[in-house]
């Protein structure tokens, strides 16, 4: 459905770190960037997440976040731990969530600018 979604950010460059970090360890990585932007996914030039310098930065309320497609519950675990080690905040520990589902496995995160986001993998494990 959604060709690909921006995010505005505070500093590029400590979101880039924390990004780079977390989604690198779910297989995607910069695929473009700029002085005021820098997109994610896997293909050159085809980003998914793009995070755009823009200040003041005002996180979308309670209820949204970005989930991302993890390829295994070991990428959701290196999800969380990578975005931890460059100052994420924890916001759901790695484990399964069953009242989503029977093989939903999922960690949450919030970003330097307080953007809620995920990684799951819905499936056996």
């Amino acid at each position: 459905m959604f060709h690909h979604l921006s995010i505005a950010v505070s500093n590029l460059q400590l979101s880039g770190t924390f990004y780079d970090a977390a989604l690198g360890a779910l297989g995607y990585r910069r695929v473009f960037e700029d002085d005021m932007a820098i997109g994610y996914g896997v293909a050159d030039g085809q980003d998914k997440l793009c995070l755009k310098l823009r200040t003041p930065v005002i996180a979308p309320g309670p209820g949204f976040h970005v989930a991302f497609a993890a390829p295994s519950r070991a990428a959701v675990d290196r999800f969380h731990a990578a975005a931890l080690a460059v100052g994420g905040q924890c916001n759901g520990v790695p484990g399964l969530r069953p009242h989503y589902g029977p093989n939903y496995y999922a960690a949450f995160l919030i970003d330097p600018d307080g953007h809620a986001i995920e990684a799951v993998i819905n499936g056996p494990a």
